[in-house]
């Protein structure tokens, strides 16, 4: 049975990037909705004790869509931290594996976080937009539509920033872009860094 990850931050320790309202409803209500949707679907079938990567990468239908859904929001409210906020350590990735990483591949942490915003902005609808590493270790940009997720690409998911609507609309009602901007204020750089080097 899948449950609810508990958060490493309070509902209300993210603001005023992202409302209490917003984790309340986001997290604590949608979040779970998809994971009560998948224990009842698997809960009969040979999957019943398998991973979440194991589920994404074998099903397909509701069950893939409940999973990938389950696994792509624990990920995004994983990433984020209200540690930027309280130290003012804004868009700051300490020097690592990871920083060396981005600027062999983009040049610098700034042109990085500039191609992956624009990248989740030009989403037409609902998804997602993801950093992942591929099988040799090298960083990839990507996008994916309504519960996609990386894993069927063989790639390994380290950040992502959630594009549906729900993930804002109380916040930016339409102002995407600016969602986008100011959630880089609250990223667990130190969280996506040991996603890295795992």
């Amino acid at each position: 049975m899948f449950t609810l990850p508990h958060l490493k931050y309070k509902h209300a320790d993210l603001e005023p990037i992202i409302s209490a309202k917003t984790i309340e409803y986001h997290y604590g209500k949608h979040l779970q909705t998809y994971i009560n949707n998948l224990n009842k679907l698997i809960e009969t079938t040979n999957l019943k004790d398998a991973s979440l990567d194991e589920i994404i990468k074998k099903s397909d239908g509701a069950v893939f869509n409940n999973a990938a859904q389950t696994y792509n929001h624990i990920l995004y409210f994983e990433s984020l931290t209200p540690k930027h906020l309280i130290d003012k350590e804004i868009n700051t990735i300490h020097e690592g594996d990871l920083k060396n990483a981005i600027e062999s591949k983009w040049n610098s942490v700034e042109d990085f976080i500039k191609e992956f915003s624009d990248t989740a902005l030009g989403i037409f609808g609902s998804g997602w937009a993801w950093l992942s590493k591929d099988i040799n270790n090298k960083l990839v940009i990507t996008t994916e539509s309504n519960a996609g997720n990386p894993l069927t690409s063989n790639l390994t998911p380290l950040f992502t920033i959630d594009i549906w609507e729900h993930a804002y609309y109380l916040d930016y009602q339409n102002r995407r872009g600016e969602y986008i901007k100011e959630l880089w204020q609250i990223v667990d750089w130190q969280e996506i860094e040991n996603r890295f080097k795992k």
